[in-house]
């Protein structure tokens, strides 16, 4: 489940004894704070029961072709989650972004668990360009995730066939009713 970091203890207790991991986003949804608040949220949502984050990037940042700062914010956080055994999960925010293959080539250095191509929340959701693209620039040495706008099996089949490993969409439960009556 992916929440903002505030209820994560309320929805860790409440998902107890599942296998449903809680999920905090940080820097949600436009990536615009500080890598030293970012880092306070991810720590805090681990501290709180978190499984895993999801954290946006700093696109003005990343726009401003500042590839340090990007790297140290990445870094900084994955290190975070990494120490605490918790996956991570770098939004790229892909609608808004000509420098996608700069940002897999810090992903690729960083290795964060996963890249992810959007909030669900700008002006796009993910494509098969992006995906495709991705794939090409970080290989098997990071995962892949699609979101936004996947609102069918056929859309969701053809992420995967391009190399994703998680799908993000808030049509899960229809697509995979649609995968019940496929099969």
């Amino acid at each position: 489940v992916a929440i903002n970091p505030a209820p994560v203890s309320l929805c860790k207790d409440l998902l107890a004894g599942t296998s449903v991991h809680v999920g905090a986003a940080v820097g949600f949804p436009l990536g615009q704070s500080t890598p030293k608040v970012k880092k306070y949220e991810t720590v805090d949502a681990i501290a709180n029961g978190a499984d895993e984050i999801d954290y946006v990037i700093n696109i003005t940042q990343l726009k401003e072709k500042n590839y340090d700062f990007i790297e140290h914010e990445m870094a900084g956080i994955v290190e975070e989650c990494r120490s605490a055994g918790v996956i991570s999960k770098v939004i790229f925010e892909n609608c808004y972004l000509e420098e996608k293959r700069a940002l897999c080539s810090i992903a690729r250095e960083v290795r964060p668990d996963f890249i992810k191509t959007s909030t669900g929340f700008g002006t796009g959701g993910a494509t098969f360009e992006d995906v495709a693209l991705m794939k090409k620039c970080v290989g098997d040495e990071v995962k892949i995730k699609a979101a936004g706008g996947i609102r069918t099996l056929d859309t969701a089949l053809r992420m995967i066939e391009l190399g994703v490993s998680r799908i993000g969409s808030t049509a899960s439960v229809s697509i995979v009713e649609e995968l019940k009556h496929r099969l």
